[in-house]
C-alpha cells in the first residue's frame, strides 16, 4: 500500500509538477475541496486523517519517497480522507490531469501508482474508513440493499445495528430520526440521507459527478459486466471516447460469484468482485467515464446520433454496445418479495456470508454459479442444501464443481426437487421444498436461501428498437435472417456485422445477446470483439 520511490522515479515525476513547501498543520489534501492533485513527500512527512474526525485522527503516515491517493485520483470522485503535514514538509504537486498521462504512459510508475491506489481502497473498504455511516437493521431488506450499492462500488462504510447498539438513542437524538427513517446514512458528522435510493446515493457521494452527459460520445456501453467492461477497456485504449452505464454497480451477474476458478490466466481463481473492481478501474485508467445507479430505460432509435434515456436525462452516441446482461429467475414462490434482502440473495459473495456462519443454507440451482456458491458458503456454514430440479448436475455444471460438491461432507445435493414454501416474519426463517418423483415434502429452519435459477434478459426497453428472439435475448449477426431485416427496414447495402443488431451501429454482447455463451471468458471476448466492429462502423 506505501512504496517508496526511488530518486530515479521521483525524478521523472518532476517532469509533471512542481516542488512546494507545506507548513505544520497545513491541509494538503482537502476532501471537500474540487481540486485533487496527487503529491509525493520529497521532505519530511505527511499525515492521513478520517474524515469528520475531531480532533483529527491519523490512521497512517507518509514519509520520504512515498505518496498521497487511492482511486479517486483515477475516478476523479470526491476524497475519502484528509492529509495534512504533520511537520514542515517539501512536497512535489502533480495535477491530476497530468498523473492519468503518467498512468498511461509510464509503464513501471503507472503499476506502482495504480497498484497502491487499489491496495489502498480495499483497505479503506475492509476497515470502513470513510465518511459514511449506515444505520439500521441486519433484517432490513433496504439496508441489505444499501450495503450491497456501497460493497459493490468500493465505498468504504461502517454499519451501526439499531438491535445490537446500546446508545442508539444518542444517536437518534443527535441526528434527529427515528426508526421509522432507517435506514439512515451518516455523513461527516451530519445526516445525510433517509432510506435514500441508489440514484440518491450515488448523486450524494458525488459517484458520478465528475461525467460530462452533454457531448455526443463515440459509444456508450450499457452494462458493466464482464462484456460490458471489456469493451469499455478496449474502446478507450483504443481512442474512442467511451461512457459505460451501469444500473446498479459493476461486475453484472459474474459478481455473484465468490470465486472463478476456470478463468484463463488465473490458476487459484479470482472472485467476481475483485475481477469487476480491477476491469472498472483499468477503463478509468485509459479514460472511459462511469456511470452508476442510472439504468437505461428508453433507446431512442429513429435518428442518429442516437440517444439512450436514462432516469436523469438523455445521453447522445454515435455507436451502442449492449451488454445489459440477465438477471436470476425468481422463485415460483407465495410471498418470495417478503423476503429478499432479508434471507433471499441473488449473490452469494463475503457480504451475504456474514449472515449465515455456523448455520444451515439453501443454495437453488444447478449452474456454475450455484456451485460456486455451494462450495464457498460450505466454508462457514453449519450445512448446506443444494437444489436442484434436474435429475443431475452433469449437463449444467462443470466437473471440477461437482466432484467438490460430491467430496463435502457439508454440502447435501437434492435432485429432482423445488422450493415450495417460504415462512418467516420479518425475515425468513422456514424453508420447503418438495420432490417431484416422490412428492415428498420438507420443511426445515433455515433463514438463509440463495437463489441462482435460469437468466432473464435486462431487454425490456429495447424491444421497440431491435429483434429479439422468444426469449427476449438480443438477435445480432448470422442470426437476423433477411425476412427480419427487411420488415424492420435495415437501411444499408450490407448485411449486419458479427454482433451487430438490426439496427446499425448498436452490439450486443455478452449475456443479453441470443445464443451467447453464459461464459465469463466468453463475454470479455465478444466485448473485445466488438471495439473492432465499432471502428469499423464508425469509419463508414
Amino acid at each position: 500500500m506505501f512504496p517508496t520511490l526511488s530518486e530515479q522515479q521521483i525524478s521523472r515525476l518532476k517532469l509533471h509538477g512542481p516542488v512546494r513547501y507545506v507548513s505544520f498543520g497545513e491541509i494538503v489534501v482537502d476532501p471537500d475541496s474540487d481540486v485533487r492533485n496527487f503529491f509525493v513527500v520529497i521532505d519530511g512527512k505527511l499525515a492521513l486523517n478520517r474524515i469528520g474526525s475531531d480532533p483529527a485522527l491519523p490512521f497512517a503516515y507518509l514519509s520520504p519517497g512515498m505518496f498521497t491517493g487511492e482511486l479517486t485520483m483515477v475516478t476523479g470522485r470526491p476524497g475519502l480522507v484528509r492529509i495534512t503535514a504533520e511537520e514542515k514538509s517539501t512536497v512535489l504537486e502533480i495535477p491530476r490531469d497530468s498523473l492519468l498521462e503518467v498512468l498511461k504512459t509510464d509503464s513501471e510508475l503507472g503499476n506502482i501508482l495504480l497498484g497502491a491506489f487499489i491496495s489502498r481502497r480495499l483497505s479503506l473498504v475492509e476497515q470502513g474508513i470513510g465518511e459514511v455511516v449506515l444505520v439500521g437493521s441486519n433484517n432490513s431488506q433496504d439496508a441489505f440493499r444499501i450495503k450491497d450499492f456501497l460493497t459493490k462500488n468500493y465505498q468504504p462504510y461502517s454499519f451501526v445495528d439499531v438491535e445490537a447498539d446500546e446508545d442508539m438513542q444518542e444517536l437518534f437524538d443527535k441526528f434527529q430520526f427515528g426508526l421509522d427513517d432507517l435506514p439512515v446514512v451518516i455523513g461527516r458528522s451530519s445526516l445525510l440521507l433517509r432510506n435514500p435510493s441508489n440514484i440518491e446515493l450515488a448523486n450524494k457521494l458525488g459517484l458520478n459527478e465528475a461525467v460530462d452527459r452533454e457531448h455526443v460520445r463515440d459509444l456508450i456501453v450499457v452494462g458493466a459486466g464482464p462484456a460490458g467492461l471489456a469493451a469499455a477497456v478496449y474502446g478507450a485504449s483504443e481512442g474512442l471516447d467511451v461512457l459505460v452505464l451501469e444500473g446498479n454497480a459493476p461486475g453484472g451477474q459474474a459478481s455473484s460469484s465468490s470465486r472463478i476458478e476456470n478463468y484463463l490466466g488465473f490458476p487459484l481463481g479470482i472472485s467476481g468482485y475483485e475481477l469487476a473492481g480491477n476491469a472498472f478501474t483499468q477503463a478509468e485508467k485509459f479514460g472511459a467515464d462511469m456511470l452508476v445507479a442510472q439504468r437505461a430505460k428508453c433507446l431512442k432509435c429513429d435518428r442518429r446520433p442516437y440517444q439512450i434515456a436514462t432516469d436523469e436525462g438523455l445521453l447522445s452516441t454515435k455507436a451502442i454496445i449492449i451488454a445489459a446482461g440477465a438477471e436470476y429467475r425468481r422463485l415460483p414462490v407465495d410471498g418470495l418479495s417478503r423476503f429478499e434482502g432479508a434471507g433471499v440473495y441473488y449473490s452469494a459473495t463475503h457480504l451475504e456470508a456474514q449472515y449465515c456462519g455456523g448455520e444451515k443454507v439453501v443454495v437453488v440451482g444447478g449452474g456454475n454459479a450455484a456451485g460456486q456458491a455451494a462450495i464457498f458458503l460450505s466454508e462457514t456454514a453449519r450445512m448446506v442444501y443444494l437444489v436442484v430440479r434436474s435429475s443431475s448436475l452433469e449437463s449444467s455444471m462443470s466437473r471440477y464443481l461437482i466432484q467438490r460438491i460430491e467430496n463435502s461432507s457439508k454440502i447435501e445435493l437434492l435432485t429432482d426437487t423445488e422450493i415450495s414454501k417460504l415462512d418467516g416474519n420479518d425475515r425468513l426463517e422456514r424453508v420447503e421444498w418438495r420432490n417431484n418423483k416422490t412428492g415428498e415434502t420438507k420443511a426445515q429452519d433455515v433463514q438463509h436461501l440463495f437463489s441462482m435459477i435460469g437468466a432473464i434478459p435486462n431487454s425490456q426497453w429495447l424491444e421497440k428498437c431491435l429483434i429479439l428472439d422468444k426469449r427476449d435475448f438480443v438477435k445480432t449477426g448470422p442470426d437476423l435472417s433477411d425476412q427480419e431485416l427487411k420488415a424492420w427496414n435495415w437501411p444499408l447495402k450490407r448485411g449486419p456485422l458479427l454482433l451487430e443488431t438490426s439496427l446499425p451501429g448498436v452490439f450486443a454482447v455478452g449475456d443479453i445477446r441470443s445464443g451467447s455463451v453464459k461464459r465469463v471468458a466468453s463475454a470479455v471476448g465478444e466485448g473485445s470483439i466488438a471495439i473492432s466492429l465499432v471502428h469499423r462502423v464508425l469509419a463508414e
